[in-house]
């Protein structure tokens, strides 16, 4: 793995690129259980090592956001988006 500081795509503001470092759905409440978050995000192309960017996000307290991963825009609540820890000096 790198040695750029992570944080979580939940935290980032709206322009930010970076990498997928890890998911790590067991550290956030999402509403349902980790493996099963976890499972969701990896089948919506949230996996190590792709390249993601925060398009968008709601005008109401800044959820959902909307989030570019590879070639495809998603629609994710922030507590989600908590789960993905990304790599802060990446550059897609």
């Amino acid at each position: 793995m790198s040695s750029e500081p992570t944080i979580a795509l939940g935290t980032a503001p709206v322009g930010f690129r970076g990498r997928i470092h890890a998911i790590a759905a067991g550290r956030v409440a999402a509403g349902m259980p980790a493996p099963e978050l976890e499972r969701r995000l990896i089948e919506l192309g949230f996996v190590e090592g792709a390249d993601v960017e925060i398009l968008h996000q709601g005008l109401f307290g800044g959820d959902p956001i909307a989030v570019r991963v590879a070639h495809t825009t998603i629609g994710l609540r922030r507590r989600e988006a908590m789960a993905i820890l990304v790599s802060v000096g990446a550059e897609p």
